[in-house]
């Protein structure tokens, strides 16, 4: 993609959108992510030590590439080494850059560390999603107080954010795959060292989102389609779990779970917000999954600002590692996580007046290039820090994304840690698109009594 691309295809929407006063966004604004800005609304520059490079497009290729199903996409630096370890010995000069969570680790655990990198701006997305990107910085709008979005679709809803809840929908709708399917288990790290696969499954997902031939005027608003299928330990295999989540603030998440011993599929109500979740025994919470998983609307979101901060980033190299490799007592094992330099956009989240929920304040950290939340901290009701939180990138850039799913929950309380959607020894393939049917709570029925 050119820079005369972009200049040309920026003056398009401005002329088409200069009525556009209520999304936000001035065509001046518009006119920066011709130069400035990325397509998807980033600063182009690196910074001023040269210690975060400039984007030039982003990584499109690899060098070695996996077939699908046959394992997970490879390491693109694989032969890089550790610019920097940070640990107790030196956190204090680093601070600045490293969360209050990440902190907090490093202080519990001697042997917790962050293994730093050369920083890689590789987050690329195709060229009909730029197309959309411009698209939504032109008209797209929060509505429902900020419960819902429209004008928007197929790429960033809010290239330019200006608050909390705009890059809570960069997040939810951030770039991913159109249709995919993977291997992925749930470990749990126990506070005596020991550490306990909560389940093994198959995961497909398909993000309505995200059809290339779709537009902001004929989505229906659904974003997401999730089944979830069981094949360990014996106790669980068989079982199913489906989600439809959607923009609609009236019907935010539908669930549905085909249980093996009742032989039937039932409503599933409780699977979000606060609600321990059942596919990992109960250790982390539902909307701690992925960053942050569910609807925003128990919290106020205050955008504080952007900075530069380590964080996990292009981690392909992690899950080549066998789980007995990379998991240890109390933490995963620092040595194989690769850390980055980033700016990042930082938002607190404070309970509402009237809701509940058991982390009345929580703080997240947007990857500024895929929008994605890199890191998360939770606090309990005494203000007392109580839960961090990191994501594992797996960069699929020779299909076009980046895949932010896999999560890293710590309960700094309790000793011990979740890790969810664990793909390590896993296998992971694009699929072609399923019919919308493969994600209904009949096909759970027929599939599970046969």
């Amino acid at each position: 993609m050119t820079n005369v691309w972009i200049r040309s295809a920026v003056a398009s929407v401005v002329l088409l959108s200069v009525g556009a006063a209520k999304a936000g966004v001035t065509p001046d604004e518009l006119a920066k992510l011709s130069n400035e800005l990325t397509p998807f609304g980033a600063i182009r520059a690196g910074n001023k030590e040269g210690t975060i490079p400039a984007w030039t497009g982003g990584l499109t290729t690899e060098l070695v590439k996996t077939p699908d199903g046959q394992g997970l996409p490879s390491d693109q630096f694989p032969n890089e080494k550790p610019i920097l370890i940070i640990d107790q010995k030196n956190i204090a000069q680093y601070a600045d850059k490293v969360s209050p969570g990440e902190q907090a680790l490093i202080a519990k655990y001697p042997d917790y560390h962050l293994t730093v990198y050369p920083t890689h701006r590789t987050f690329a997305a195709p060229q009909w999603v730029y197309d959309n990107d411009l698209k939504n910085a032109a008209n797209g709008q929060l509505i429902d107080n900020g419960q819902s979005v429209s004008g928007v679709y197929g790429g960033t809803p809010f290239p330019i954010p200006t608050n909390g809840l705009e890059l809570y929908w960069d997040h939810t709708l951030r770039l991913t795959a159109v249709s995919n399917q993977y291997s992925m288990d749930n470990w749990t790290g126990n506070s005596d060292g020991s550490i306990t696969m909560t389940v093994a499954a198959i995961d497909n997902r398909q993000h309505p989102y995200y059809y290339q031939e779709g537009s902001a005027a004929t989505w229906n608003g659904d974003y997401y389609y999730g089944r979830l299928f069981d094949t360990g330990p014996a106790f669980k295999a068989g079982e199913e779990l489906l989600i439809h989540d959607s923009i609609s603030p009236d019907t935010p998440r539908q669930a549905w779970q085909y249980l093996v011993g009742q032989r039937r599929v039932r409503r599933a109500p409780t699977v979000g917000y606060d609600t321990p979740d059942f596919e990992s025994s109960g250790a982390n919470y539902f909307d701690e999954v992925f960053g942050f998983w569910g609807a925003p609307n128990r919290y106020d979101w205050k955008l504080i600002g952007k900075k530069e901060m380590y964080i996990p980033y292009n981690e392909n190299g992690f899950f080549q590692v066998p789980v007995k490799d990379a998991m240890i007592a109390h933490h995963l094992n620092m040595d194989k996580v690769r850390w980055e330099l980033h700016r990042v956009w930082v938002v607190e989240a404070t309970l509402k007046s009237g809701e509940r929920h058991v982390q009345p304040r929580r703080v997240f950290y947007f990857d500024e290039d895929s929008y994605a939340i890199a890191m998360s901290e939770g606090y309990d009701a005494s203000g007392k820090l109580w839960r961090t939180s990191h994501m594992m990138p797996l960069d699929v850039s020779y299909k076009g994304y980046t895949f932010w799913d896999s999560t890293i929950i710590y309960n700094l309380q309790a000793d011990t840690y979740s890790c969810v959607e664990f793909m390590n020894g896993g296998w992971y393939k694009d699929m072609p698109r399923r019919p919308e049917s493969f994600f209904s709570s009949d096909a759970l029925a027929s599939e599970g009594v046969n």
